[in-house]
């Protein structure tokens, strides 16, 4: 088996040498991908314009909001009552919840309907023990901070507007943190490694807006990272109809062919 390798792996090492491959084929032989496009740089436009002197949102804001009045053993976030948490929430921000012209007072109004709560994962169905009218959503854990511990992310609905607001809470020195906050329209929202990727929709049919908010160790916080404007199913795009007034005519209906009849008799009856 040595012996057949030898002469062949010589021939090899020859074709590298002469670019021929007598005696081994050529498989391994470098071939024309074709043409390569030419590359253009990209043209800077306006390159005297001022640049802008503040952002036009601010994705960078972080929210970081210690919840009180809210505890857990050990620090365990999965004991944490959620309901507790919406309702601190709620007694924190009157302005949003229960003032007389809150956006949001009937989602405190429907925090009657969640009882005692309970701890988080409690109960059955959708929202526990708790009951059909109560705003707060199942939380899920997940370690988003990168400590080695799980943290919590809740959502609640927040009526009449029925958007969803998506919260992030953490533990730091036996306090509970409130490390990303997010209002909005949301289709879905999905948890990929130590990131909240949250999915609206773009106003646009077939199409969604995603931004992602991943972990930020200098600021603690859940903080901006990216958005995108993505195509989720086929679109066609919509045509204007054409007004009545200018509507083409009709074309006019032609007569179907007939029998010619026969000339009437004379009076005469010839």
């Amino acid at each position: 088996m040595f012996r057949r390798r030898r002469p062949c792996l010589a021939v090899l090492l020859l074709a590298l040498l002469t670019a021929t491959a007598a005696g081994c084929g050529d498989a391994g032989d470098l071939r024309s991908a074709g043409a390569t496009p030419t590359a253009i740089s990209p043209a800077r436009l306006w390159p005297t314009m001022r640049p802008a002197a503040s952002p036009a949102w601010p994705y960078d804001e972080v929210q970081i909001e210690t919840v009180k009045g809210v505890t857990a053993p050990g620090d365990d976030v999965r004991k944490v009552d959620p309901v507790a948490v919406v309702r601190a929430e709620v007694a924190a921000h009157p302005d949003d919840y229960t003032a007389a012209k809150a956006p949001y007072r009937e989602t405190a109004a429907r925090l009657a309907d969640c009882g005692t709560g309970g701890t988080g994962g409690t109960g059955s169905g959708r929202n526990g023990d708790r009951g059909a009218r109560c705003p707060v959503m199942k939380p899920y854990f997940r370690d988003l901070t990168g400590d080695g511990r799980e943290d919590m992310t809740l959502g609640f609905r927040l009526y009449p507007t029925n958007q969803t607001a998506v919260r992030v809470y953490t533990f730091e020195r036996h306090r509970l943190v409130q490390v990303f906050a997010n209002d909005d329209a949301v289709i879905g929202v999905e948890l990929a490694g130590r990131a909240v990727i949250i999915r609206s929709p773009a106003g646009i049919a077939g199409y969604e807006y995603r931004t992602t908010w991943s972990w930020d160790a200098d600021q603690r916080a859940m903080v901006f990272s990216r958005d995108e404007f993505l195509r989720t199913a086929p679109h066609r795009p919509t045509r204007a109809r054409t007004p009545a007034a200018t509507a083409s005519p009709s074309p006019v209906p032609r007569p179907s062919p007939t029998t010619t009849p026969a000339p009437a008799p004379s009076a005469s009856g010839r």
